[in-house]
């Protein structure tokens, strides 16, 4: 009888505990297997504290920079452009980790005092400016991917933070390695010097319809104190032509002046396959 009652006292008191282990934690509590697992974190890291103690804000860092690495790590493999920056990889591993303490010390207040504090601590985010260009514009999806994962692991919500994570970078690696919406055919950046007794209207006519697709006229200027002018052109170059070929047949008609060809596409090589 007085074993009965012992269960009967009992079983409220681990039904309330498993409402409070989270999503991650009450899944992982309907296996015995995991029974240790779970008991590390709600009694070892005391994750049912309303407040995280020390155990918890060591972990929760470890987390977050553990989570940073692999969205430096994805940022580094996915790469395509001419010049990876080191300073930016570092940059996303210490800003994740960064918000991470920021929305822990958030969650110090109560109630509304919580609320004020995250409702400024987002103002003061949406007012940052970085003080250099990126050279990219995923880039800026890579700054807040790792900033939503620093919120999550903040937040207390290891689960969501860890599972969305690599949903996503999964997603973006997989899209990066297909090549997914890449344009059928690279455009160019030509610049052509050429003396001021050569009429480039007519010039560069035959020689143009000959190896190009496309070409636009972007803007003429005159270098070299008025002896030279420089042509800019949007080029997309017939896939039977290699650059060299379309370079040499300018070069001989500009009398072997500077000819300058860059893709606008810095991931695309620019020698025929």
């Amino acid at each position: 009888m007085i074993y009965l009652n012992a269960l009967a006292v009992a079983a409220p008191a681990d039904v309330a505990d498993a409402d409070e282990l989270g999503p991650l934690l009450s899944f992982l509590h309907q296996f015995d297997f995991f029974a240790p697992v779970v008991d590390f974190f709600h009694i070892t890291l005391n994750f049912r504290a309303e407040q995280p103690g020390l155990p918890e804000i060591f972990f929760a860092t470890f987390v977050s920079f553990g989570l940073m690495s692999l969205i430096a790590a994805l940022y580094k493999a996915t790469f395509r452009g001419p010049n990876l920056s080191q300073d930016y990889v570092h940059t996303l591993m210490i800003l994740g980790t960064v918000v991470t303490m920021i929305v822990m010390v958030v969650r110090g207040g109560s109630g509304e005092k919580a609320q004020a504090t995250a409702f400024g601590m987002f103002a003061a985010f949406s007012i940052i400016r970085f003080r250099t260009d990126l050279s990219e514009a995923r880039d800026i999806g890579f700054i807040f991917l790792a900033m939503a994962a620093g919120l999550a692991v903040g937040a207390r919500q290891y689960g969501l933070a860890l599972a969305t994570t690599l949903v996503i970078s999964a997603i973006i690696y997989a899209f990066s390695s297909a090549n997914w919406f890449a344009p059928n055919r690279a455009t160019h950046n030509l610049r052509v010097r050429v003396t001021n007794d050569i009429n480039y209207d007519f010039a560069f006519k035959e020689t143009f319809t000959k190896f190009l697709l496309m070409f636009d006229l972007l803007s003429v200027e005159s270098i070299q104190a008025g002896m030279m002018t420089e042509l800019r052109y949007t080029i997309i170059l017939k896939p039977e032509f290699s650059p060299s070929e379309l370079v040499s047949a300018i070069q001989q008609i500009n009398g072997n002046n500077r000819v300058y060809l860059t893709s606008t596409s810095p991931n695309r090589t620019l020698s025929r396959v």
